[in-house]
């Protein structure tokens, strides 16, 4: 960790001590608690039609909502838009915050945001009236949150890391998956995964599960041939995603302590019985799954993408081209699923993979995108995964055939160096024919999608440049029209910014043309939330709410 991260720390943990009353001189806490109990009637001011389930809006990972109708880049602006509310909680909101419209609860229906901190607790409120509506600990009897492992990635507790996901189906009510770390007073740790019911927060029958896991291999963190998932070793930092009714999970280490491997983790939704586990680094070490809290993509198969970090990768190949050996560190990774059974059906790593896993100048430290189809200039329909990490290249891949392993990366669909300016911690997001991307220490940029090719020079960029991570943007648009790419620059306190989607040397707004009523301050992974007429922002203490002003 670098001295400015470190000093943005001890920056925010006093803010976090400092009176409350600093923060909200601009009445920027009005209306927010956690412990009054929720109004029987609550006013409905927002349209009811869309949801965010899952984190960056769908299995694709675009991060757009196309379904705004009430923010335009015409209102956006200081003077008619800025932060309405705070959602307090307890605990660093370092999940994203969830969205689901006319949920019944308590005798009345409501637009509901789902809020989870690293204190083991999930919060229900009022997405309108910001009321809370419910709360849950998801802590054991006599149970605490695990402390930070001798790692500052996440501190001074980790609990509920990442973004949950909804499944609509589940229970009576629908159910918001979440996987929670806990230690008891025996220093026994716990990785649970929990179903609770969208109405109530109550647990839905079979949860919580503790995650358990073995698998074949002679890796790190073996005992007699098979691999043993530790919970106290791992971090479950990428968002959940559900797929067919199944739940994935994927774990990475707390900084790169040892012994740790890249696992993927399988539950059905209904029952929360487990559905597959799979290791990608079973003989070897390392190759955790980051992804700067990016999620595993689904495809329009039921294949699931994501990237690996550094960690062990096997140049000598089998008769498919695999590596011999199984691992897959510092990779694009495809996986299926037959049954109960994951498995690698596709992948691509760079030729100098062992060099730069060597270096920890892995691909895993930024997230995946798949595209919709899009088609050469010879009509041939492609389907494509793009993602970029700490060698500041870009990678496209064809997911239909990813390119595997080949000393003069022959087989990669597309390759841009140098066109980022920076390492990524953040992911790629997508909006009408445009990736959006923001690299450390860079501006954030827009690359066309044309004739099946990314650009490889951005069409504009933002006058901005944002310090560590770089940011991960958001997109809300009314389909094709009034496009928005919202984004957070982190810092001693955050700033939300709004540009138009068509340029981006077009900044709209930014919290702090308004003085004290908009500030908030950020988490350094935190994407923006866009539902309805409303930007929802974690923070260490809470939500900020941004919206239209009275």
């Amino acid at each position: 960790m670098g001295l400015g991260e470190k000093l943005r720390r001890i920056f925010v943990t006093l803010f976090v001590l400092l009176p409350a009353a600093a923060i909200f001189l601009a009445g920027c806490a009005k209306n927010s608690g956690v412990n009054a109990d929720p109004p029987a009637k609550p006013t409905r001011t927002a349209p009811a039609h869309f949801n965010v389930l899952t984190y960056h809006n769908d299995n694709f990972r675009t991060g757009e909502d196309l379904s705004e109708t009430v923010l335009t880049p015409a209102n956006v602006n200081p003077s008619k838009f800025g932060k309405v509310a705070f959602l307090e909680v307890e605990g660093l909101v370092d999940a994203e915050p969830l969205y689901v419209a006319d949920v019944p609860i308590a005798g009345a229906r409501h637009n509901v945001v789902f809020v989870a901190t690293e204190h083991d607790r999930v919060y229900a409120f009022d997405a309108d009236t910001y009321a809370p509506l419910w709360r849950v600990s998801l802590l054991g009897d006599g149970e605490t949150t695990s402390g930070k492992r001798d790692c500052d990635q996440i501190n001074p507790e980790i609990g509920i890391t990442a973004t949950p996901v909804i499944d609509l189906s589940a229970g009576p009510h629908g159910a918001i998956h979440v996987v929670a770390m806990s230690r008891d007073h025996k220093r026994h740790y716990f990785q649970r995964l929990h179903a609770l019911d969208l109405a109530t927060g109550a647990e839905l029958p079979g949860s919580p599960r503790n995650i358990e896991a073995t698998f074949p291999g002679h890796g790190a963190g073996s005992r007699n041939g098979q691999v043993v998932f530790d919970p106290r070793q791992y971090e479950d930092r990428a968002a959940l995603l559900l797929a067919h009714g199944v739940i994935y999970t994927t774990w990475s280490s707390h900084c790169d302590h040892e012994p740790y491997n890249g696992w993927v983790i399988a539950y059905d939704s209904a029952t929360l019985k487990p559905a597959g586990v799979l290791n990608l680094t079973p003989n070897g070490t390392d190759g955790g799954i980051w992804m700067t809290g990016d999620g595993p993509a689904e495809d329009e198969s039921g294949n699931i993408h994501l990237l690996t970090g550094n960690g062990t990768f096997d140049p000598q190949l089998d008769s498919r081209q695999f590596p011999a050996s199984a691992d897959f560190g510092n990779a694009f990774v495809k996986i299926s699923r037959n049954g109960g059974t994951l498995v690698v059906a596709d992948y691509f790593t760079m030729h100098d993979t062992v060099a730069e896993s060597g270096r920890d100048e892995d691909i895993g430290s930024g997230g995946i995108l798949l595209l919709p189809d899009v088609k050469d200039d010879a009509g041939r329909v492609h389907h494509l995964a793009i993602g970029a990490g700490k060698n500041q290249i870009i990678y496209v891949v064809d997911r239909d055939s990813m390119g595997k392993f080949d000393r003069h990366d022959a087989g990669i669909y597309q390759k841009i160096p140098g066109a980022l300016g920076g390492g990524v911690f953040s992911k790629p997001s997508y909006f009408n024919g445009t990736v959006y991307y923001c690299a450390y220490m860079n501006t954030l940029k827009a690359f066309p999608v044309t004739n099946g090719k990314l650009a490889t020079t951005p069409s504009s960029e933002t006058a901005e440049t944002f310090a560590y991570p770089g940011a991960t943007p958001a997109i809300s648009a009314n389909g094709k029209s009034n496009g928005i790419v919202w984004a957070v620059q982190n810092g001693y306190s955050g700033i939300l910014r709004a540009y138009d989607a068509t340029d981006l040397s077009k900044e709209i707004y930014n919290s702090e043309q308004s003085g004290l009523r908009d500030k908030f301050y950020d988490n350094k992974f935190i994407t923006p939330m866009v539902a309805n007429g409303k930007v929802f922002v974690g923070t260490p203490t809470g939500v900020a709410v941004f919206g239209l002003l009275p």
